[in-house]
């Protein structure tokens, strides 16, 4: 696995275990790289790895992962044949939140559903697991726009944290409130979250060499020392080049 990189440095310690990590976008500039950076992170470990990852997709089909992964050097499809990797496709599961005719979108069925496959896993293997969430604000659309459904599903999904020392990654898009106060729902996930990443474009604009910048707060393992990086990027076909502001010549 590649290591050394500013993102790898920035999120700290190799394993995220008993951690949130909370990424935020804009329609200028996507952080799906970053979760494909973390799945591809939490599966790449030696063989004997106990490493399992839980993904939740509301935004694309198994095809969609696995053809990105395969460019970073993952086999998804290796990796679901020996239980390392599990995934809901909600796009099947819950077209339009209709699954069921039930008011909660499916919600309640799907923690049901993650919580089983954790727990029918080794025990040597329930704390390493990461439950990743492509992305809320379409967990919002199948809960008919019901922010407390997705809220309630969240502080679940946390209680995987404690109890097993799992690891919480969420995708939401930032920009898709018109409010000009920011939600509840985008609030209550920050104070959540032990890491939150921040992809946002170039404060002076486009720029054909960067594609623009990560924020990332990192609360540390007891929220008592906070590290802040700040750094650019630029997405290659089957790679991710971080850089600090002014370090390309």
């Amino acid at each position: 696995m590649e290591q050394g990189t500013l993102l790898d440095e920035a999120l700290g310690s190799l394993h995220l275990s008993g951690r949130v990590v909370l990424l935020e976008d804009c329609v200028e500039t996507s952080a799906a790289f970053v979760l494909h950076h973390i799945l591809k992170r939490s599966l790449s470990q030696p063989p004997h790895s106990s490493n399992v990852v839980v993904f939740v997709a509301f935004a694309h089909p198994f095809s969609h992962y696995d053809r990105i992964l395969r460019r970073l050097g993952c086999n998804l499809v290796v990796q679901r044949d020996n239980n390392r990797f599990f995934l809901f496709d909600m796009l099947v599961d819950c077209p339009d939140g209709e699954e069921g005719k039930n008011s909660d979108g499916g919600l309640v069925a799907l923690y049901g559903k993650i919580q089983k496959t954790i727990s029918a896993l080794p025990q040597e293997n329930k704390h390493c697991v990461t439950v990743m969430i492509d992305d809320i604000s379409l967990m919002e659309v199948a809960a008919k726009g019901s922010t407390n459904l997705v809220l309630d599903f969240l502080h679940y999904c946390h209680t995987l944290v404690s109890e097993f020392g799992c690891s919480l990654v969420m995708l939401n898009h930032d920009d898709i409130y018109s409010d000009t106060v920011r939600p509840s729902l985008i609030l209550q996930m920050e104070y959540l979250a032990d890491i939150l990443i921040r992809a946002e474009p170039l404060a002076t604009g486009l720029a054909s060499d960067v594609h623009g910048q990560l924020t990332v707060l990192n609360s540390g393992k007891e929220r008592s020392r906070n590290k802040l990086s700040n750094f650019q990027f630029k997405v290659r076909e089957n790679s991710v080049e971080y850089f600090y502001p002014g370090s390309r010549t």
